[in-house]
């Protein structure tokens, strides 16, 4: 590795160690030519699929995007903002599961309902409502009723 102080292209690791839960490996570095020490992070990069919209764009994924629209499904709902980001986790890991270059923007707007429904019901009916850009009031009527406890006894 190149040493970010004098660009001297040989380095020493000095120490290495797990970091972020295992994620990641930090190493110590020593210039051979300066003798001045810095700090490297070595990641796993994922890619995770290409989104292919309907009009048949295509756009990389976003989490940032993905995020912004579940939380306006949740805009003013008791949940937790560790539990919209354990979605979107179970979300990207389903993603990546496919083994998919690309993926259909339905596909992503299914697995975004399966985590809202878990999570909170009314943001589910809220993303589904314009997700699934309901013609009528019969087809919005089905979406309440498959979130609706059935009662015992009808």
């Amino acid at each position: 590795m190149k040493c970010p102080f004098c660009s001297h292209p040989d380095t020493q690791v000095v120490d290495s160690r797990a970091s972020d839960e295992g994620a990641a490996i930090r190493r110590r570095r020593r210039c051979l030519a300066c003798e001045k020490r810095f700090t490297t992070y070595e990641r796993v990069e994922l890619v995770l699929p290409t989104i292919v919209k309907r009009g048949g764009s295509r756009a990389d994924y976003d989490r940032a995007k993905l995020r912004a629209s579940m939380l306006l499904a949740l805009r003013k709902r008791p949940v937790a903002r560790e539990a919209v980001e354990e979605a979107i986790n179970r979300i990207e890991e389903r993603l990546l599961g496919t083994g998919q270059r690309e993926i259909r923007s339905e596909k992503l707007g299914e697995l975004v309902m399966r985590e809202l429904r878990r999570l909170d019901k009314v943001a589910y009916i809220r993303f589904a409502s314009v997700y699934r850009s309901f013609e009528d009031v019969e087809a919005f009527t089905e979406v309440v009723k498959e979130v609706r406890p059935r009662r015992r006894g009808t």
